[in-house]
């Protein structure tokens, strides 16, 4: 069993012996480095991270559908040059022609 462990193990490590050869100066190149990451407040002031005033749920962008001003309600001129709306028979009509 730790046989066949170590066959894999051996598989997937780069060339070991190539390694051992180079007298251990591919070990510091293959030791772990750690960088200190810049902190993302832009200012050390803790004021900056209160929420700030129209934040919050109504500032999603999910939410803007309900911000809407309302229904468009078309004006007198626009209203009555729209053509009436088709019957069901004319619409059956126009479906079975286009379906031929």
């Amino acid at each position: 069993m730790s046989s066949s462990i170590n066959d894999i193990k051996s598989k997937l490590k780069p060339n070991s012996d190539a390694s051992s050869t180079s007298g251990g100066s591919n070990e510091a190149a293959e030791e772990q480095q750690f960088s200190i990451q810049p902190h993302p407040a832009k200012t050390n002031n803790p004021a900056d991270l209160a929420p700030q005033p129209g934040a919050g749920i109504t500032s999603k962008p999910e939410f803007e559908a309900f911000h809407t001003p309302g229904p468009y309600v078309p004006s007198a001129a626009t209203a009555n040059s729209i053509e009436p709306p088709k019957s069901r028979e004319e619409l059956r009509a126009r479906a079975a022609e286009l379906n031929k």
